[in-house]
């Protein structure tokens, strides 16, 4: 559904707009409403609504009992916000995502199939150094048979 690397600053305002491939991907599905949360890597995960369901049913069936799931699902769930971007697809990011991700003013949107990734500029850059040299062993390893 969402592919693809762009890079956006956010705005005075603090809000930041969503590339306008992933605005046309939105209007010929209709998603109009967003969650976003706290990602893995210090990034910010983006769901579309219908998405964030299916993943939030995930989470609600693992067993509470255990402490890793309750600890992932109070950081997961504790910072998630909905976000509805304007016409011009913009969004604010709330501060306290921005600060998990260490976004400043420059970043990175990139579409990883069924979510949004939103990056500090400067965290992807890093993220992509240190793994493009390893991708071909990363794929290698995940789809040996």
């Amino acid at each position: 559904m969402f592919y693809g690397e762009y890079k956006h600053n956010l705005d005075r305002k603090g809000r930041l707009i969503l590339p306008s491939k992933f605005r046309e991907v939105c209007r010929e599905n209709m998603v109009e409403r967003f969650f976003l949360t706290r990602g893995l890597d210090k990034c910010i995960f983006m769901f579309s609504e219908a998405e964030w369901r299916i993943q939030e049913q995930k989470f609600k069936n693992m067993p509470f009992t255990k402490q890793e799931t309750r600890n992932f699902n109070r950081m997961f769930f504790a910072g998630a916000v909905d976000v509805n971007p304007d016409k011009q697809g913009r969004f604010v990011m709330p501060p306290y995502l921005k600060e998990y991700a260490d976004i400043q003013r420059e970043t990175v949107v990139i579409g990883v199939s069924n979510r949004i990734e939103i990056w500090s500029q400067k965290k992807w850059e890093d993220f992509y150094t240190n793994s493009s040299d390893s991708f071909e062993q990363i794929a290698e390893n995940m789809l040996t048979l």
